[in-house]
């Protein structure tokens, strides 16, 4: 199958530049998390999931998140190149999101890095930014990634994707 990939313009990246099996690296940008008008997290010490025909997965350190507002999920998932994920559900006040963010507590070789860094989906929270930008969550609502502009498609997700 031949994708038509979109075209990338200065400063910009395509995900269908990023490798299979994915590649994972430092993020020194400025990233914040909203919910329920609440800080969430916030960090200059993330790490990025780059992977074929998907928009980077930020994780952030568990010291940077408000964890008091996360409790554990019940179930998990696996992923083939970082090893089985737990969930978390997150609450403020009265407002909760079930299974919202996910984290690897014994990530595969390659990862370990990411050991209990947590990422998050985008789509239902207040906001979340990177260097300042509102990101758009990643189409489909299945994966967890984070568009910019300063990165082009088309992303894995969306109807018609599923044999990408």
């Amino acid at each position: 199958m031949q994708i038509k990939r979109n075209p990338v313009g200065p400063g910009q990246e395509s995900v269908w530049d990023y490798p299979r099996p994915p590649r994972l690296e430092p993020c020194a940008s400025h990233i914040q998390i909203f919910f329920a008008q609440t800080l969430i997290a916030e960090t200059h010490q993330a790490f990025r999931v780059l992977e074929t025909s998907h928009p980077p997965t930020y994780y952030l350190p568990p010291a940077d998140v408000r964890m008091e507002y996360l409790q554990r999920s019940p179930g998990g998932s696996f992923c083939e190149f970082k090893g089985a994920a737990i969930y978390y559900s997150l609450r403020v006040g009265n407002h909760q999101l079930p299974s919202v963010a996910w984290a690897y507590p014994r990530p595969t070789r390659g990862f370990e890095s990411l050991a209990n860094y947590l990422a998050f989906f985008a789509e239902p929270m207040d906001g979340c930014f990177v260097d300042g930008e509102r990101v758009t969550p990643q189409p489909g609502g299945f994966y967890g990634g984070w568009v910019t502009s300063k990165v082009v498609g088309p992303f894995k997700g969306g109807p018609g994707t599923r044999g990408w």
